[in-house]
């Protein structure tokens, strides 16, 4: 009982828990991570309530929600289960995810370990993703075991001789993100001959100060001012539209900040922007506006701007 006492103890030190006394919500699949970070909660004195989202994906979901219910009632956490509807198609990984995220309450802390953030930074890197991807998973309060492995929370949870839920969709081939950390994670090991998570980590965790720096900079700069725009440093720029069109923190990639850029340079006069949004020049202001079907075909003539 004390090794399994002083292993959540040393993991406790490397973690970001509120203050003893704390109410929080965890997100719990059932899984070893987010059952670590149930275990690790409450060792660090917090009130905790474990809230599991059924996608309603496959047939078995209902069983792994009563196995979870039961793991959460091990630990003497309270438990809720939420449900959502997401319909099977294309990006069904991205669809789950928002509709997990979309039904969590604010502030619900997860397990996201660091393995989960150095396989971000691969996924974006493969997205063509610019700076705010490649930082992937900054430390936050709501992922409190960013500083652990993976491994480390499955053997947490043998110690406690805890059996957490096993989802058969993490080893499905068809999600990007099964096959970065299945296939692409163990060949870089294999052709650096040693453990790549530390370097990726390492370097989002530089570009994270440089963005930093690149944000404080950008703030000076009106992205509505087209003159403004095209004659600030091509980084700043860049900065400046992605804080400007950002929508719920998301901001937008690469392509379209580029055809921005355009626009106030003048090489377009408007362009689309996702979310069926535009951006037009008027009198070298730019200004975002509904998309227009009949503006997007015929309004730009011979230029070619959209």
């Amino acid at each position: 009982m004390s090794g399994r006492r002083d292993g959540a103890r040393e993991l406790l030190g490397r973690c970001r828990f509120p203050p003893a006394g704390t109410r929080v919500d965890c997100a719990f699949s059932g899984g070893a991570d987010s059952t670590a970070l149930l275990v690790l909660a409450t060792a660090a004195g917090c009130h905790v309530t474990a809230l599991h989202v059924d996608h309603g994906l496959r047939p078995e979901s209902a069983a792994e929600a009563a196995q979870a219910r039961v793991l959460a009632t091990t630990l003497g956490v309270d438990f809720r289960l939420l449900t959502v509807n997401v319909a099977p198609g294309p990006n069904l990984e991205a669809r789950a995810r928002a509709a997990r995220l979309a039904t969590l309450p604010a502030g619900a802390m997860t397990g996201h370990t660091a393995d989960d953030r150095a396989e971000t930074v691969l996924i974006n890197l493969l997205r063509g993703s610019g700076l705010d991807g490649l930082t992937a998973m900054s430390p936050d309060p709501t992922r409190p075991l960013l500083a652990l492995r993976r491994d480390e929370t499955r053997r947490l949870c043998a110690e406690r001789g805890l059996r957490p839920v096993v989802d058969p969709s993490n080893s499905d081939a068809r999600f990007v993100r099964n096959r970065v950390r299945g296939e692409l994670l163990p060949l870089m090991a294999d052709i650096s001959d040693r453990d790549v998570v530390p370097l990726l980590l390492r370097t989002a965790d530089t570009l994270g100060d440089d963005l930093e720096w690149l944000d404080t900079a950008a703030a000076t700069i009106d992205p509505t001012d087209a003159r403004q725009l095209a004659t600030a440093p091509l980084a700043l720029a860049r900065r400046a539209v992605r804080r400007w069109l950002s929508v719920e923190g998301y901001p937008p990639d690469v392509a379209t900040v580029q055809r921005v850029l355009a626009v106030a340079g003048g090489r377009r006069l408007a362009c689309e922007i996702t979310g069926g949004r535009r951006v037009e020049r008027h009198h070298q202001r730019l200004r975002v506006v509904p998309a227009s079907p009949i503006a997007s075909v015929d309004g730009m003539g011979s230029s070619g701007e959209c």
